[in-house]
């Protein structure tokens, strides 16, 4: 542990882009966090076309989003606890297991000519019950494993890891859909789980303060709303971070399907072609971003995001073809990754360590939100057509940063060596 620990300290004193890599721990965590991302979006493009392709409905495809919406929402006062109460490696242990089984029980229903759209539903369901558990849990233990000056870059890698695996997970979904068939994609899905699980026995996590399992459940719940509802700055970036779910997560998630199928005219492999422009532009926004190091005005760097991502987004739904509609693609990709990446560093540098757990699964209820907006994108997609409905969207998320610019100044004028100083207000 002392090598560990010395370096920590010389990652301490590095701002690099790449400080963080220099923590044997945390290089584990990133892998296994990783796979996770690859199997997950996997997952989405496997599952969102398996829906259409079985209903043709955007309305239905919206509503598989929703079933997982209320997985998430149901279990999350137990996750919010549960992860600032309980050991690290046995909770994420036993949230990859139950993706590794749900995964392969779903893969063997479609393998043998089973599969029913509500055995879709249930899937979703059963799928945000986990969720719950493991993006707040992944979180957290960044903080746990790296020092705090350094854990903008630390989570800044962690989300140009997502996006590189939104650009290869939906390529590799959409080949094996016609390679293998959908029922692959969900046995990949199993043994990526599998694999995550074994990574876990790599990782040594600090030990776990006991003064952190005191109080009830609920008593604990209410002190991680209560922070949340008294300070200002980790209230405001909470609620900048309801914009990705509604607004724009949708045109990533539920719309494609509809763009690639009717919209380009194409099949999986238009699919995967669209979502994985959106993933290599994520991985250059999430390379620039932790590149950032300690550069001051994070606050005008995520709202310059937010409008980047708006305006080319609505670019992308009047594109007349898909050699048009991949680049700006690539560039929404890009600037929403800035956007999410200094949301969430700024908003976890607001939390103290001893409610990190609480605060963070509470703060992914905004995730709850993405199968909600999903829920309408499909609606409108039926009713108004898909390059309406993205339009309109994004149009509300480029006047919702123009506004935020005007009018908040907790937002514009705020500086990140604030955050890691001074964790509250």
């Amino acid at each position: 542990m002392a090598g560990g620990t010395a370096v920590a300290e010389e990652a301490r004193e590095r701002n690099g882009t790449f400080a963080a890599l220099a923590i044997r721990d945390f290089r584990f965590l990133l892998v296994g966090t990783t796979l996770s991302n690859a199997s997950q979006w996997i997952q989405q493009v496997t599952l969102g076309w398996l829906v259409y392709d079985m209903t043709g409905s955007g309305t239905i495809l919206g509503s598989v989003n929703l079933a997982r919406s209320a997985g998430s929402l149901s279990f999350n006062p137990i996750a919010a606890v549960a992860i600032d109460r309980l050991a690290r490696r046995p909770l994420m242990l036993g949230v990859q297991g139950w993706l590794f089984a749900i995964a392969l029980a779903l893969g063997a229903l479609l393998a043998f000519d089973r599969g029913e759209i509500w055995h879709l539903f249930v899937f979703a369901l059963l799928g945000g019950v986990a969720q719950t558990f493991d993006l707040p849990l992944r979180q957290t233990a960044v903080f746990d494993l790296v020092p705090r000056r350094i854990a903008p870059t630390a989570l800044a890698l962690v989300q140009t890891g997502w996006s590189l695996m939104r650009s290869l997970g939906p390529a590799i979904g959409g080949g094996l859909i016609l390679w293998f068939g959908p029922s692959g994609n969900f046995f990949i899905q199993a043994t990526a789980h599998a694999l995550i699980a074994l990574n876990l026995f790599w990782i040594r996590f600090p030990p776990r303060s006991g003064g952190r399992r005191r109080g009830g459940m609920w008593s604990n719940l209410r002190e991680g709303f209560a922070y949340i509802a008294t300070q200002r700055t980790t209230r405001t970036f909470v609620m900048m971070g309801w914009v990705l779910p509604l607004f724009i997560i949708p045109t990533y998630t539920t719309l494609p399907p509809i763009f690639a199928k009717d919209v380009f005219h194409g099949g999986p492999e238009t699919l995967g072609m669209l979502m994985s422009a959106v993933g290599l532009g994520g991985i250059a926004g999430g390379v620039f971003t932790a590149s950032l190091g300690q550069f001051e005005r994070r606050g005008l760097v995520q709202l310059a995001a937010l409008l980047g991502t708006g305006v080319s987004l609505i670019g992308f739904t009047f594109s007349p073809t898909l050699v048009v509609a991949l680049p700006l693609l690539v560039i929404s990709g890009a600037c929403e990754m800035v956007y999410l990446t200094t949301n969430q560093t700024l908003l976890q540098l607001s939390i103290p360590d001893e409610m990190r757990g609480r605060v963070t699964a509470i703060v992914t209820l905004n995730m709850v939100l993405s199968p909600l907006g999903s829920f309408f994108a499909g609606v409108g997609a039926d009713l108004v057509g898909p390059r309406a409905i993205a339009a309109t969207i994004s149009g509300i998320a480029v006047v919702i940063a123009i506004v935020v610019s005007c009018r908040s100044s907790t937002v514009r004028d705020y500086r990140l060596s604030q955050a890691i100083r001074h964790p509250r207000d």
